[in-house]
């Protein structure tokens, strides 16, 4: 009987050793893991496709700053950003047009939380035609009648353009979708607000998209941010009106604020940004960050860039 107790005694002693062991190494390393896993706060960030490109170029660079946090982007348009600001679904919303009184008012009352808006650069919208196309320069009040409901526009030689290149002579008109920042500021800086936009344009959903069916289409015209320009397109030389100068999208006449169709670019955070997304919003801000709009083909802020 002594035999039989004192060998089940050392049995659990080794069991319990064992698990002494065990249990001593488990739990750190248990630890280690879950700290490693919660290291990282993710930034969600969703909205303009104008500024997708710049939104993911930010992302990319903030993760070889930042130990802490990193940036989860998507685009689907202003309109998409906006609703998910609404919804309290984003720490940030990218527009390429400013949020409504209504909007921000409806974010507040659904999240609790008032959106603060950012300007983080500026963008040139850029009116591009094929590089073949035999016009170099066009007014906003010929851009209001080529776009606009009841436009007296709809051919080449409207503009006293002959274009060997388009048979049919038709301006095919290229657009962006309802839901864009861009299709909205393009339509109030050449209608305002008492017209809109004739119907028949092809609307698309990115700017890339825009610039790319204009790089294969001889007949065509649209409008996108100056960064997505491509050797198949040119960029068009735009005056407020026939009698005043003439102007290109580009950095130097967007902060001397002498081409007529340049925007700033917005970042909306739900409430008043705190913690890492306060962090990430000062890093865009920065001289570092605003390099990045620059390299993109945007326009930084002027103060950030010198």
């Amino acid at each position: 009987m002594k035999g039989r107790i004192g060998y089940t005694t050392i049995y659990l002693l080794v069991v319990l050793a064992c698990g002494f062991v065990l249990n001593g190494c488990s739990p750190k390393d248990d630890a280690s893991v879950a700290e490693t896993e919660t290291t990282q706060f993710i930034i969600k960030n969703k909205g303009s496709d104008t500024m997708v490109n710049l939104a993911q170029a930010w992302a990319e660079k903030y993760t070889e700053v930042s130990t802490t946090a990193s940036v989860e982007v998507s685009g689907g348009g202003s309109g998409t950003g906006v609703a998910a600001l609404i919804n309290g679904t984003v720490d940030i919303a990218n527009c390429s047009r400013q949020v409504r009184p209504t909007e921000l008012e409806l974010a507040t009352q659904n999240t609790g939380k008032a959106p603060q808006e950012f300007i983080v650069g500026y963008d040139a919208l850029a009116v591009y035609v094929h590089h073949d196309t035999p016009l170099n320069k066009i007014t906003i009040t010929q851009l209001a009648e080529i776009y606009g409901e009841n436009g007296t526009i709809s051919k080449w030689n409207d503009l006293g353009i002959l274009h060997s290149d388009c048979p049919s002579d038709k301006i095919i008109r290229i657009s962006r979708q309802s839901n864009s920042g861009t299709y909205f500021y393009f339509r109030e800086a050449l209608l305002g607000t008492s017209r809109d936009f004739r119907i028949g344009s092809l609307d698309l959903h990115g700017s890339k998209d825009v610039v790319e069916v204009v790089g294969r289409t001889p007949c065509a015209i649209g409008y996108s941010g100056m960064g997505y320009a491509t050797s198949h397109v040119k960029m068009l030389e735009v005056a407020a009106d026939p009698d005043s100068p003439y102007y290109p999208p580009n950095l130097e006449n967007v902060l001397a604020k002498t081409y007529p169709i340049a925007r700033p670019l917005y970042m909306y955070s739900l409430g008043e940004p705190i913690g890492e997304v306060k962090i990430y919003l000062d890093w865009i801000l920065s001289a570092e960050g605003q390099k990045i709009v620059e390299k993109l083909g945007f326009v930084p802020l002027e103060s950030k860039s010198e």
